[in-house]
């Protein structure tokens, strides 16, 4: 088969490498026919992650269908369509137990694309498939059900649970990329009385008015506003850049949270002698995807809309140009860039 490899710094190509096979008795082997290029992934790319060894094939987000299955799998079956999560649960260790399954002690956690090979390729090995895979439901869009293996259970988990996200809340998002955009879109499901996005990009706070944002604003006037002011009740890190953690600290009002999405590729300065006397929450963490059941239905029954966070389709063979449009977002426009096995299904 075909994949993406990784061969250290800023060097990848599109190889052919050997056809998974089972190797545990809880494996899946499901064929790749929609997967996408997550941030994490950038920093691979750069170097960011040691423990990424070079040979691996990248990638850890991915819907397709179920071709062989281990022994020890018994919720899957050849033929289904399933949704691949980005994180993998043995499901029986204490942390899994406790639904943290990004926290895996049993040989999950994040893996696919990182510690084994992942989903940027045209089949991929999925261990413990009963617990790290969801039954795509035929009227699900492969577009759509491709963001619930990472995208959208992270800007819910990590970002508005973490956050409290309430009624009657202003919510600030640090970042109108794709997980900004989409921390936005579901914390609208807690009827906050406002939300603000902010971003360096104008054509990323374009999308974030379309996407629904009550404002859309560069680091400015708004923020000065709100750090002069009362503040915001929850602010959202979803830019990983050290200047957006300290506008966070700056914009959250006293008493209110921060929650941090964002992945930094270097330190950030933490100014407690600013926040000491604010009864301020962080919160950090790692995806969980135990929310994906969930999420799946309020997309079904369309309660959360958020095919417009795909902006790029390319074919899989294509990985490259994927890319390098997704790490221009900010000068291409692209959010989520989605591949196919076949080619792209059309926009909803």
């Amino acid at each position: 088969m075909r994949g993406l490899v990784y061969h250290g710094p800023e060097r990848t190509s599109w190889d052919t490498v050997p056809d998974p096979v089972i190797e545990a008795e809880t494996d899946a082997i499901v064929r790749v026919d929609a997967t996408t290029v997550c941030g994490s992934d950038l920093h691979i790319r750069r170097g960011d992650l040691p423990e990424v060894k070079p040979g691996t094939v990248l990638g850890h987000e991915a819907v397709g269908e179920v071709v062989e299955v281990g022994s020890g799998v018994h919720t899957r079956r050849p033929g289904q369509q399933v949704v691949v999560s980005s994180v993998s649960a043995c499901g029986h260790c204490p942390p899994c137990r406790d639904t943290l399954y990004g926290q895996c002690r049993g040989g999950g956690g994040w893996i696919l694309g990182n510690t084994i090979h992942g989903t940027q390729a045209e089949f991929v090995r999925v261990p413990f498939a009963d617990h790290s895979t969801h039954r795509r439901p035929p009227n699900l869009p492969l577009d759509e059900a491709v963001l619930l293996a990472e995208l959208l259970p992270t800007a819910y988990e990590v970002g508005v649970r973490n956050g409290h996200v309430g009624p009657g809340d202003t919510v600030v998002v640090v970042g109108a990329g794709p997980v900004g955009l989409a921390a936005a879109t579901v914390a609208r499901l807690y009827s906050p009385r406002r939300i603000v996005a902010v971003d360096l990009s104008h054509s990323r706070l374009a999308a974030a008015t379309r996407m629904g944002a009550d404002a859309a604003e560069l680091p400015g006037r708004m923020v000065a506003e709100l750090s002069e002011g009362p503040g915001a009740d929850v602010v959202i890190e979803a830019a990983g850049d050290p200047d957006g953690f300290v506008l966070a600290t700056r914009v959250v009002r006293a008493g209110g949270h921060i929650a941090n999405i964002g992945m930094p590729g270097k330190p950030a300065t933490l100014h407690l002698e600013a926040l000491w006397r604010k009864n301020v929450t962080i919160s950090t963490g790692q995806v969980d995807t135990s929310s994906t059941p969930w999420l799946l239905d309020l997309l079904v029954f369309g309660r959360l809309t958020v095919s417009p966070l795909v902006t790029h389709r390319f074919r899989l063979d294509r990985m490259e140009d994927a890319y390098e449009v997704f790490a221009h977002g900010p000068d291409t426009g692209a959010l989520k860039v989605v591949l196919y096995r076949e080619a792209p299904e059309p926009p909803r």
